[in-house]
């Protein structure tokens, strides 16, 4: 009778502890040490158009001009909508919203005539012979935001700096 009792204790005990938090919440990176920085606010240009950021942390109003438009597959014009810097695929988890500064991706969403517009960019810096790129910590800053592009197995950016 013992020997049952001390049986039926440990499978509750075991049962119990398996019920637990799980101890790896998934894969997350990690964000800078220091203060989370201040949402861009202001007007930021490249030879391609111009993204204005209202300060909020969501809303956008970005101009996009011929080859811009190209990129982003829209029509030439000024378009408004929200984005959002996410982490980049970490699997199991996806991708997820995150810190300029550690951001890897720029999901913008655009109104487009009544249609929403949905759209994820890699952000990072394109090799100087277009031969490859990469993401990382603080490729996006206050002043600046580069978009990185592949076209026909070359890479080049598409930087906006703050005006």
């Amino acid at each position: 009778m013992k020997r049952i009792k001390a049986i039926l204790i440990l499978l509750i005990v075991i049962f119990l502890t398996s019920c637990g938090q799980n101890v790896n919440p998934g894969n997350y990176p990690k964000e800078p040490d220091g203060p989370v920085p201040e949402a861009h606010n202001g007007v930021f240009v490249s030879e391609y158009g111009v993204m204005t950021f209202n300060g909020d942390g969501k809303s956008i109003t970005i101009d996009l001009q011929t080859d811009l438009a190209r990129l982003f597959e829209l029509e030439e014009g000024e378009y408004t909508g929200t984005y959002v810097f996410l982490s980049g695929l970490l699997p199991p988890n996806g991708s997820f919203p995150i810190r300029y500064d550690a951001a890897h991706e720029l999901e913008i969403k655009l109104d487009d005539h009544g249609k929403e517009y949905d759209r994820v960019f890699t952000v990072g810096i394109a090799a100087d012979d277009g031969s490859s790129g990469s993401v990382g910590l603080n490729v996006v800053t206050e002043d600046k935001i580069p978009l990185l592009f592949v076209e026909e197995g070359h890479y080049f950016n598409v930087t906006f700096e703050k005006e």
